[in-house]
């Protein structure tokens, strides 16, 4: 019955064949979207990876630095490092914005490093594919290759322009925005300092409020504007540890005698994982079971057709004495066949695509061969109405009309 099964796909090669590019491009969907969500997730465990740290410090209840927004003093670290088990602490900044380059811009997390590291150190690039570190205080950038800025390339970052000396690879925000790393004194201007008109504004509010007139509070008009011009803040500081150090317990220490909160790297996947992106996972697997659901619909419709299209054929099988089974396994060989040439067009076509798509697609062997079995699965499935149509075809329809 597998030549019988054949002769009948040769048949109706065209039809067949067509429908199993169309099956595959939508296999090709799913498997893509399948490689969105673990792009997502590589996005966030390569955050993690450079950003160097062990243990994260950030401002008391909050879910920082990524998953919400924290300010912490800058002068902090000199206490964290203190701390027994800390090898190094080093402040750090994120800003997500619009970094423009001429006359095109690109989004990406800027991210503010502690000067006098080197590459490796807390919060800094952890590798570069070219040119040099950042040496100077100001002025000079480290971009991931993704922002497609090349090496001497002039950015904008708020009000200030940025030499381009370094660039690296997959270095990238948990949302897959490319990173480029700035001195933390820029960044900490880009980030909290106010505008020229801002802060004259608040001057004029400062000095028409009452309060700030009075004698009893002498001097206070002079911090509250001094304030309003210093940039003294950070959203977290970066903590490696010694070689054998507890992360937990250094953790722990923090929060005891520092008053913070404290994330180690597993406590920073599962915000990063199961916090940040789980809507968005929940979205993809819903996508991802309607896809499954059309493509039942797709391979079943498809073979009901050809099996009503050969009825009289059936009925002359009957008549000559073949057995039930061997016409149902004819029907979910071509139904297999299907999905296999579906699941090879959608295989290649999700290849070729990932590389092209906006996000990060990670495809890996596993989620393949698991997309195998389902497809085949649902191949077999959606076989079960064609083939119950043609267990009822009655032998006496071969000599009928």
């Amino acid at each position: 019955m597998i030549s019988l099964a054949g002769r009948d796909i040769f048949h109706s090669w065209g039809k067949f064949v067509f429908t199993g590019v169309g099956l595959g491009l939508l296999i090709g969907v799913t498997l893509t979207m399948a490689g969105v969500y673990r792009g997502m997730v590589d996005d966030g465990k390569a955050l993690l990876d450079n950003s160097g740290a062990d243990v994260w410090v950030v401002q008391r209840d909050t879910l920082g630095p990524y998953a919400e927004p924290s300010s912490l003093p800058d002068d902090l670290y000199r206490s964290v490092l203190a701390v027994p088990g800390v090898a190094a602490a080093a402040n750090v900044t994120y800003l997500t914005m619009q970094v423009r380059s001429g006359a095109r811009d690109v989004r990406a997390m800027i991210v503010g490093i502690a000067p006098g590291g080197v590459g490796g150190s807390p919060g800094w690039p952890p590798y570069l594919i070219a040119g040099r570190q950042i040496t100077r205080g100001h002025y000079e950038a480290v971009a991931d290759i993704s922002t497609g800025f090349q090496l001497g390339a002039k950015i904008r970052i708020r009000r200030n322009d940025y030499d381009v000396v370094g660039l690296t690879r997959r270095v990238v925000s948990s949302a897959g925005d490319p990173m480029i790393f700035i001195p933390l004194k820029d960044a900490q201007e880009a980030q909290f300092l106010k505008d020229n008109d801002a802060i004259w504004q608040n001057r004029r509010r400062t000095e028409a409020n009452p309060v700030f007139n009075r004698p009893t509070v002498p001097g206070l008009l002079d911090a509250v504007q001094a304030s309003q011009t210093s940039n003294t803040y950070v959203n977290a500081v970066l903590v490696r540890l010694d070689r054998g150090a507890d992360p937990d317990r250094v953790a722990a220490e923090i929060r005891r005698w520092k008053r913070l909160t404290v994330y180690t790297r597993a406590q920073m996947e599962e915000i990063l994982v199961g916090k940040l992106i789980s809507t968005s996972s929940r979205q993809i697997g819903m996508f991802l079971v309607i896809l499954a659901v059309v493509s039942a619909a797709i391979v079943a419709f498809i073979i009901y057709t050809l099996t009503m299209d050969k009825i009289r054929e059936i009925a002359v099988l009957k008549l000559i004495g073949t057995r039930n089974r061997t016409i149902a396994t004819m029907i979910l060989q071509q139904a297999l066949a299907l999905g296999a040439i579906g699941f090879s067009v959608g295989k290649i076509t999700a290849t070729f695509a990932a590389p092209i798509f906006p996000k990060y697609v990670l495809l890996i062997p596993g989620d393949s061969l698991a997309g195998f079995f389902v497809v085949m699965a649902i191949c077999a499935l959606a076989s079960v109405i064609a083939i119950r149509v043609a267990l009822q075809v009655d032998p006496a329809e071969a000599i009928g009309g």
